[in-house]
C-alpha cells in the first residue's frame, strides 16, 4: 500500500509509527486524493499544519464499531457525505433511484447511506458518546438552516440539529478547520467554540452572539409559513459575504441556531500554497480492483485556477457556498500544477481543463467589493451588466498561453462554464478569439437554459439575445480561422416560472435554430438555490411576487418532451400539450409545425409517411452530436 496516502486502515497506522490520530475524516466518497475533492484538501491542509489526520472513507453505517478503527481520535471526527449531497448522489429530479455512484469504487451504487451526515454522526455517538463532531461539505452547508427537501417534500429542521454535530462549517473550510483545530488543540472545549466565522453553532436560548445579528424566525414558523420561509432565505443569501454579512440566527425551542459571518476567502497567495500541497492526484490504490473511481477521470488532467461565483444563477447553490467573491491562483502556481500534470506516466498531453466555477472569472468583479463586499440587491451581470462591472480577461489569456508552453503539454481545453455575458461585456475580444482557436475541442458546451426572456429573469441569466449575439459571434469566428465547431447549449425545463407556452416557445426556437438536443435538465429542487425557495413557496424571495411554478408531473413530463420534439415517442404527450395550450395551429406537416397530426386517417398516413421520413433524414444530421452546431450555424 502506498504510504503517501493518508491513512486508510489500523495497519497504515502502525506503517507510519502513529499509535492515535487527531482527527477522523469520515466521507461517503470513496479516497481521491486529488485537489478537486474537499476532503484531500482540507485533510491535506491539516496534515500541512501538523495534524495526524486518517481517511474513513464510505464505512458501513450500520454498526457504530466500524468507526472505531483508528481508537479515539484525540481531537474529534470531521465528516462529510463527500463531493456532493447524497440525496442528490442517490436520486433523479424524479425522485428516482441511481443505478450507479460517480464517487464510488467502480461506480458502485448504495455504498453511502441517504442523509450521510446525519447517518454518520449518529454512530459516531454511538460510538464514542460526547466526543467533538465537526461537520461540512455541501450537504451540511446547504442544509446549514431550516431547508425546504424535495424529497421528503416539507421543511427540514437544520442538519446540525439532526446530525447532534457540535459545529457546521459552511463555504470554503481550510481556515476554519485551521482555527477550530488550533482551538481543540489548545483544550478549548467544542461547546465553548461558538464565534468562528464560517461556522454554524446550537446555543442555549439566551446565547447573545456579539455582533450585529438579524433573527430568521422560530423553526415552527418556518416549516408552515410559506412566506417566512422566503424572507428567511432571502436574509441568508444577501448575508453570505464575508464584509457585510451579518450574524444570523434560527429558533429551535429552547435552542438558538447562530451562524457566524462568512470566513473571508482565501486571498491568490494563500491559494497557491493550497493547491501546492503533495496530493496523489489518483484515487487510493485500494480501488484499483474495482476498476478505479469514476469521479478522477474528468479531473485527473485539469487545473482549477479560481473559486467563487458572481455570476448568480438561480437555480446553482454557489453563492450560497462558496460566496459570489471571487478569488483566483497566480499564474505562477497554475503552471507548476501544469508541469506536475505533465510529468504523470499517463498524461497524453491534453490538459482537460483550466477553470473553476466560472471559467473565464479571475477577480471580482469590480473594486468596490474589496471593501463593501457583493451589493445585496442585484447580480453583476444580470439582467443587463452592472456599470461597474470590470470584465477583462488579459490574465486568464496570460495564464492559458503560459501553461501551453509547458513542456510536454499539447494542447490546452476550456471545458468548465463560461459566462458568455461576460464576454460580449469585456471591449477587448482576444479571449473570444483564443477560446475559438485554441482551446475548444470541436464543440463548446454553454448554458443559455431558455429562451423566454420572463423565465431567464427567474434564473438569474441574461437575454435570450445576448446569447444570439454570442453565437453568431462565434461561428463567425469559427469561420475567421477555418474551423468546423459546434455549440451544445444546456437547456432546463419546468424551471419556476416556466409556463407551458413558454416550454412551446423554446421548443419553437429550437426548431427555427435546428438544433435537436440529445439531453435535457429538468429542473432539480436542491437545497441552498434561490430556485428551490421558489418552487417550495411559489414566491421569489428577492422580490416577493408570485411565481409559476409547474409542479404537475404530468406538465413537467409535458415541458420535457417539447424539448425534444423531433422523437416520435414524444409526438402523443406533445400533441397533448399543445392542445391544452390552445396551440392545436402547431400540430400538423406545415413548416412551423411541432409534431404530426396522429394517423388516424389513410390520407393522413400517406401524407404523414411523407413528411416524418423528410423529418428523420433532419433529425438524424440534428442528433449528431458535430451536426448539432453546424445546423443552428446556418440559421
Amino acid at each position: 500500500m502506498n504510504n503517501d496516502f493518508l491513512p486508510v486502515c489500523a495497519e497504515d497506522l502502525k506503517v507510519r509509527g502513529w499509535e492515535d490520530v487527531d482527527f477522523v475524516y469520515v466521507t461517503g466518497d470513496a479516497y481521491v486524493d486529488h485537489p478537486s475533492f474537499g476532503v484531500s484538501i482540507i485533510s491535506r491542509v491539516l496534515e500541512k499544519a501538523g495534524y495526524r489526520i486518517a481517511i474513513l472513507s464510505q464505512p458501513d453505517w450500520r454498526k457504530p464499531e466500524n468507526f472505531k478503527i483508528f481508537g479515539k481520535p484525540r481531537l474529534g471526527f470531521l465528516v462529510t457525505s463527500g463531493n456532493i449531497d447524497s440525496m442528490v448522489a442517490h436520486y433523479t429530479a424524479s425522485k428516482k433511484k441511481r443505478s450507479s455512484d460517480y464517487y464510488s469504487p467502480g461506480g458502485k451504487a448504495g455504498l453511502r447511506p441517504d442523509r450521510a451526515v446525519i447517518v454518520y454522526c449518529n454512530m459516531i455517538r454511538q460510538a464514542y458518546g460526547d466526543i467533538p463532531i465537526i461537520i461540512g461539505g455541501l450537504e451540511a452547508s446547504l442544509r446549514r438552516f431550516a431547508h425546504y427537501d424535495y424529497w421528503d417534500n416539507k421543511v427540514r429542521r437544520s442538519i446540525l440539529c439532526d446530525s447532534r454535530a457540535d459545529i457546521l462549517t459552511y463555504g470554503m473550510g481550510e481556515n476554519i478547520l485551521l482555527r477550530i483545530a488550533t482551538l481543540l488543540d489548545k483544550g478549548v472545549p467544542v461547546k465553548k467554540i461558538r464565534d468562528v466565522r464560517g461556522t454554524v453553532v446550537l446555543c442555549e436560548k439566551d446565547y447573545k452572539p456579539s455582533g450585529e445579528t438579524i433573527f430568521c424566525g422560530d423553526y415552527d414558523n418556518l416549516k408552515t409559513d410559506k412566506n417566512l420561509y422566503a424572507k428567511a432565505f432571502a436574509i441568508q443569501y444577501k448575508n453570505n459575504d464575508h464584509i457585510n454579512g451579518k450574524i444570523i440566527t434560527e429558533g429551535y425551542d429552547n435552542k438558538i441556531l447562530v451562524q457566524n459571518p462568512p470566513m473571508p476567502p482565501l486571498e491568490r497567495e494563500e491559494l497557491d500554497r493550497v493547491y501546492s500541497l503533495p496530493y496523489m492526484r489518483d484515487y487510493h490504490p485500494m480501488y484499483q480492483k474495482d476498476g478505479g473511481v469514476p469521479a478522477i477521470n474528468e479531473v485527473k488532467f485539469s487545473i482549477t485556477h479560481n473559486r467563487g461565483c458572481f455570476g448568480g444563477c438561480a437555480f446553482c447553490a454557489l453563492a450560497y457556498h462558496q460566496g459570489r467573491t471571487v478569488r483566483s491562483r497566480s499564474v505562477k502556481s497554475v503552471v507548476r500544477e501544469a508541469e506536475i500534470i505533465a510529468s504523470m506516466p499517463d498524461f497524453k498531453g491534453y490538459i482537460h481543463d483550466v477553470g473553476g466555477p466560472t471559467a473565464n472569472f479571475r477577480y471580482p468583479s469590480c473594486k468596490k467589493q474589496l471593501t463593501h463586499g457583493m451589493c445585496k440587491n442585484r447580480r453583476c451581470l444580470t439582467p443587463t451588466p452592472c456599470p461597474n462591472l470590470e470584465a477583462d480577461h488579459s490574465e486568464y489569456i496570460r495564464l492559458l498561453h503560459e501553461v501551453e508552453k509547458v513542456e510536454g503539454v499539447k494542447k490546452v481545453f476550456i471545458r468548465s462554464g463560461i459566462r458568455f455575458d461576460y464576454m460580449l461585456a469585456d471591449s477587448n475580444d482576444s479571449f473570444f478569439k483564443r477560446l475559438v482557436s485554441r482551446h475548444t475541442s470541436g464543440q463548446l458546451k454553454v448554458a443559455p437554459e431558455h429562451c423566454s426572456d420572463r423565465v431567464l429573469k427567474q434564473m438569474g441569466k441574461p437575454s435570450i439575445q445576448v446569447y444570439n449575439k454570442f453565437k453568431e459571434k462565434y461561428f463567425s469566428l469559427c469561420d475567421k480561422f477555418g474551423l468546423e465547431q459546434y455549440l451544445v447549449p444546456y437547456l432546463m425545463s419546468s424551471h419556476p416560472g416556466s409556463t407551458l407556452n413558454d416550454a412551446i416557445e423554446l421548443a419553437l426556437y429550437l426548431k427555427k435554430s435546428g438544433y435537436s438536443p440529445e439531453q435535457v435538465q429538468d429542473f432539480y429542487p436542491t437545497p441552498g438555490t434561490a430556485s428551490t425557495c421558489m418552487f417550495y413557496t411559489g414566491t421569489d424571495p428577492f422580490t416577493n411576487k408570485k411565481v409559476y411554478i409547474p409542479s404537475d408531473y404530468e406538465e413537467k413530463r409535458m415541458q420535457r418532451a417539447l424539448l425534444q420534439f423531433k422523437r416520435p415517442e414524444n409526438h402523443p404527450l406533445i400533441r397533448k400539450a399543445l392542445i391544452k395550450a390552445g396551440r392545436n395551429d402547431l400540430i400538423g406537416f406545415g413548416a412551423n409545425c411541432l409534431v404530426p397530426p396522429e394517423r388516424n386517417s389513410s390520407s393522413a398516413q400517406q401524407k404523414g409517411k411523407k413528411h416524418l421520413s423528410e423529418a428523420k433524414g433532419k433529425h438524424q444530421v440534428a442528433s449528431h452530436g458535430k451536426k448539432q452546431g453546424k445546423i443552428m450555424k446556418k440559421k
